[in-house]
């Protein structure tokens, strides 16, 4: 069976391990069974509010955050967002004997290995995509600093486990603490003593850019920094704003609770993607008005492409109302 392929894996085990964030092992079927090599990630399908048509399937991507070796049971750990279109709400309301479809193990996000160094930072949920690198980098003997953040440590799965098992590796940046993530410090720290580091980052969008713009500023190699998303959670509460494509003679409303692409499919746009997370570039259309401002939720278009404004990734990207008060209004052109 190819990794790609669905198949309905057995929910054997669910727990909550930080405040709003529950662990959901996986048994998939034997003739599904994959190793999951840190970085890896299941596509999973759940159904998510439809307005009056009831629910409708999407597919959402998931860490494997831990996994038995030869892959009988797979580790998820999903935040439940409180701006969810329904894929964590489905994820959380999951029980022992349930069925979950998904795929085998996918990896976008790998690691190197022979790296001089190697600088782990985590936000948040984010440490699912990089707890097992972490484990697998000091297992091989690496020099590996894992700093992870967030709020408050009852906010941060696997904090514990990970002190324990890792020891001094692992330095928490936790906000109520008094001890914030500077990441400037950090990078400028990291530039001054270890040029030679590879760096992997997973988490919000905030600190995603607070980490790529304090690597260039404090010139970095651009090839030493991979980084992956989760979420698209934007710079702007999301609220509903109307869309056009003047090319098929649509316009609808987009809600709070869809996307761009969603709307505009659902009046009958057949548009092309692929990740739905803002990272591969194939939504991208081109922006010919807005009244309102751009909420950037990708990590596909440049700083300088998002500035312009000329563009817009229609899978997470949304409209905001600006300061004129103006009712939120995107036009778009086909490419």
């Amino acid at each position: 069976m190819n990794a790609r392929t669905f198949h309905d894996a057995r929910v054997v085990e669910t727990a909550d391990v930080a405040t709003g964030i529950r662990r959901v092992v996986l048994e998939p079927p034997a003739g599904a069974r994959r190793r999951a090599d840190p970085g890896t990630h299941l596509d999973v399908r759940v159904e998510v509010p439809d307005g009056d048509r009831g629910v409708r399937p999407e597919v959402r991507s998931y860490s494997v955050v831990d996994s038995s070796p030869d892959g009988s049971r797979l580790a998820l750990t999903v935040h439940l967002s409180p701006t969810s279109r329904g894929g964590s709400a489905h994820v959380h309301g999951l029980r022992p004997g349930d069925v979950l479809r998904c795929t085998g193990p996918l990896q976008n996000f790998p690691v190197r290995i022979g790296a001089e160094r190697y600088l782990l930072i985590a936000g948040g949920v984010g440490i699912t995509a990089l707890a097992a690198a972490a484990r697998t980098l000091t297992r091989l003997g690496a020099h590996v600093d894992l700093v992870y953040a967030g709020r408050s440590r009852d906010r941060m799965p696997y904090l514990a486990d990970l002190q324990a098992e890792l020891g001094e590796r692992v330095q928490p940046a936790v906000s109520d603490e008094g001890t914030r993530l500077d990441v400037d410090a950090l990078l400028a720290r990291t530039a001054r003593q270890a040029p030679g580091t590879e760096a992997y980052v997973c988490g919000p969008l905030a600190l995603l850019d607070a980490v790529t713009h304090a690597w260039r500023r404090h010139g970095l190699p651009s090839t030493a920094l991979r980084y992956e998303t989760f979420g698209s959670s934007g710079r702007h509460a999301a609220q509903a704003f109307r869309v056009q494509l003047p090319a098929l003679g649509i316009e609808t409303v987009v809600d709070p609770g869809s996307t761009v692409l969603e709307s505009l499919q659902r009046s009958g746009a057949d548009l092309m993607y692929d990740c739905l997370k803002g990272e591969c570039g194939l939504c991208v259309l081109p922006v010919r008005r807005v009244d309102g401002v751009v909420d950037h939720r990708d990590v596909y278009l440049s700083e300088d492409q998002q500035a312009d404004g000329g563009s817009v990734c229609v899978c997470v990207s949304r409209v905001a109302a600006g300061p004129e008060g103006r009712e939120p209004l995107l036009v778009l052109d086909l490419p």
